[in-house]
């Protein structure tokens, strides 16, 4: 693209544009550091190697929402994670590009790499940055997409990495997806994945015992499935305990609970059921803090019962 004789009127106002880019990038990196939230684009390799992803099929061309373009290949530093400028000597190339779109210039599509449900840019991550800016909300792009095991959404920032890994090895190794799809486990809890591989391990020897034979990792993975896990995600469901504590999971639950059913039958003897359990575990550790202020209101004004009182059938 020539920088010679160019329109004056476009000039100025990509000039202006990307003046305003600059001034948004650095309020959005005070105001997200205030928040103490993540600003920054994702790198692709690392994403690919913690989740896994399998090698880039290509896709052909298609029109892809900008907002889900959440990280690059290689400029990942230039850019925060709105796609606005975060260097000023991205200034020349960004310009060239925004005096193209005033101008209605073809821009070749840009090139990207899809993972999960998110895309990273390979190729064309100025003209990503001026088309948000000017507030397009579809690119047109050749895609080449990475298959994953595990979910990947927009709302994915750095400190959920670890996880994912942990999620993509637990996948792998079980085969969960394939042979149990319509039992989900989602952990959000780091290490989480890596205590439900030591839960199946453990189902994996006691089976192995009683049966007689060796159970395979797989074979045990889905036994374990259908004969703990479940179950104790049943009780979760039916008591409701879940609303308890926002934004966790079943498979969250499903490890605390197993705790702390352990800790009340050392306490209490057996005659503790998971259900019992599960009740007692959302009254002493709710999340919701005006529930937590009742609980506490009720065992020590109110005189309603202990809550370390565990009723057995």
């Amino acid at each position: 693209m020539s920088n010679s004789n160019p329109n004056p009127i476009s000039y100025e106002r990509a000039q202006k544009a990307f003046q305003r880019a600059r001034s948004k990038a650095l309020l959005r990196g005070v105001w997200m550091a205030l928040q103490r939230r993540p600003n920054q684009l994702l790198p692709y390799n690392e994403v690919r190697e913690k989740a896994r992803a399998g090698g880039p099929v290509y896709q052909g061309l298609q029109a892809v929402p900008i907002r889900q373009i959440v990280g690059s290949v290689n400029r990942y530093r230039d850019f925060d994670r709105a796609f606005l400028p975060a260097q000023d000597f991205t200034e020349e190339r960004w310009k060239s590009i925004g005096r193209a779109y005033y101008d209605h210039v073809y821009l070749p599509p840009v090139k990207l790499y899809k993972v999960g449900d998110v895309y990273f840019v390979v190729d064309g991550n100025h003209r990503v940055s001026v088309a948000r800016q000017l507030g397009q909300e579809f690119i047109d792009a050749e895609v080449q997409e990475c298959r994953v095991s595990v979910p990947l959404t927009p709302d994915i920032d750095p400190d959920d990495l670890e996880v994912i890994g942990e999620q993509a090895e637990f996948m792998e190794r079980t085969r969960l997806a394939e042979t149990r799809p319509d039992i989900p486990i989602r952990a959000t809890i780091p290490g989480g994945y890596h205590l439900l591989l030591e839960h199946i391990e453990v189902h994996r020897y006691l089976q192995s015992q009683e049966w007689k034979r060796e159970f395979g990792f797989e074979e045990a993975a889905a036994q374990w499935a259908d004969q703990v896990y479940l179950p104790i995600v049943t009780v979760v469901r039916e008591t409701g305990i879940l609303d308890d504590f926002p934004g966790r999971t079943e498979a969250d639950l499903y490890l605390w609970l197993m705790d702390h059913l352990y800790f009340l039958r050392q306490r209490f003897g057996n005659r503790v059921d998971i259900r019992r359990a599960a009740r007692n575990f959302a009254q002493h550790f709710t999340e919701r803090t005006l529930k937590r202020v009742w609980n506490w209101l009720s065992y020590h004004l109110l005189g309603r019962g202990s809550a370390e009182s565990v009723p057995t059938e």
